[in-house]
């Protein structure tokens, strides 16, 4: 029991570490899979279905017309507020260090794309155009070698879901801990007994199987950390108002840090044979090993990249898919009222599965994350046969 108190508490500790360089990584990387248009001239909110619904009626009215493309594209990407419902959003803190100083203000002031603003500190005009908070001149054109000074460390909507996400976590490590201090020896209740079995079944699935009963548990920490941090914010992605909205696991920065600290934690974990392995592996003739040596330090760094991508790719393209099929009712309503009335059965029918089929995604890809992850550390962690036999 008292195993898994300690286990419960350094969670957080490695949830903190998480939560610093995935925010740093996010804000640094300025959102890397943003392709997509915060648009200059759009007339809502961004990044929720409430967008999607206004541009729909702005088509029929002959406004504009629906652009499925950017909307979906805005839906997976970043933003400077956080939606709520409606037409309802939480302004977020622009935080702009350049040559000139630091600067710090409210995104409210560009009134969701429409405004400039001008900083008194340091007299910088600043714009946000495509997701990018740029520097103009006078005449609204961009000055970009101040631009290029920026270091962009904003509050953006998936920083802001990370730290609620790593305080919803700790709420329910802290609960669960005091759980188990409370009631010593006795059978778990409420959250305590919803995630036991979870816990169990990393420790027994996938950390004893992976790593082995003798050394496992060091890894612990990390791995619950990892599984717990993916999941919740999986299930976060799926709700589109506040608290939720936010593609933070669809986020390749975030996705590169945990794969990065995956990385990390192997190498430092990495024994004698694990390196003998990769850099000599026994019994190979030597000029095969100027073939298989070039090879091995390959897959040393592929693993994390395709830890990476996996988890970016499959979270990005569930919310996609499902968009894509949501937007048909819109793409077909523009043509005709009774078009888009009756393809939006079979586009609401297939988006509710597809939400469901994300339910069951979100929970596995943060299983096959952290599966993977032990795996490597199994790898890095093994004994060579000869110290095994040795040692009977």
């Amino acid at each position: 029991m008292l195993n898994k108190i300690n286990t419960l508490r350094i969670v957080f500790s490695l949830l903190l570490t998480s939560l610093f360089l995935s925010g740093a990584s996010t804000a640094l990387a300025n959102d890397s899979t943003a392709a997509h248009a915060t648009a200059e001239h759009e007339h809502s909110t961004l990044s929720t279905e409430s967008h999607e619904a206004a541009h729909a009626a702005g088509a029929e009215h002959g406004e504009e017309k629906f652009n499925a493309g950017k909307m979906i594209l805005e839906h997976v990407g970043d933003s400077h507020d956080w939606h709520i419902a409606g037409h309802l959003s939480v302004p977020l803190p622009v935080i702009i260090y350049s040559e000139a100083g630091l600067d710090i203000f409210s995104s409210s002031r560009f009134e969701h794309g429409h405004a400039a603003y001008e900083s008194e500190k340091t007299g910088i005009i600043y714009k946000i155009h495509e997701n990018k908070i740029i520097a103009v001149d006078f005449n609204g054109n961009e000055n970009k070698a101040l631009t290029e000074t920026f270091y962009d460390l904003s509050i953006t909507k998936n920083v802001a879901t990370l730290l609620f996400s790593v305080i919803l976590l700790c709420w329910i490590f802290i609960s669960v801990a005091k759980a188990y201090t409370a009631n010593p020896g006795k059978a778990p209740k409420g959250l305590q007994s919803f995630v036991e079995p979870i816990i169990i079944f990393i420790r027994d699935d996938v950390a004893k199987a992976s790593i082995g009963e003798k050394k496992y548990k060091k890894f612990m920490p990390y791995l619950l950390t990892v599984f717990f941090f993916i999941w919740i914010n999986n299930l976060l992605g799926l709700i589109p108002i506040f608290p939720g909205g936010a593609n933070l696991t669809g986020n390749v920065a975030v996705t590169l840090t945990l794969a990065t600290l995956t990385f990390i934690v192997t190498v430092i974990s990495a024994n004698k044979n694990y390196w003998h392995h990769i850099f000599a592996m026994p019994g190979v003739p030597a000029w095969v090993l100027i073939i298989l040596t070039p090879i091995e330090i390959l897959g040393l760094f592929l693993r994390p990249f395709v830890l990476m991508v996996r988890l970016f790719a499959n979270i990005t393209a569930g919310h996609i898919i499902a968009l894509s099929f949501f937007s048909l009712i819109f793409i077909f309503g523009e043509m005709s009222t009774g078009a888009g009335l009756g393809f939006s059965l079979f586009s609401t029918a297939f988006t509710v599965f597809m939400m469901v089929m994300e339910l069951l995604v979100a929970f596995l890809q943060a299983y096959v994350f952290t599966l993977l992850s032990a795996v490597y550390f199994g790898t890095a962690v093994e004994e060579g046969h000869h110290e095994e036999s040795h040692a009977h």
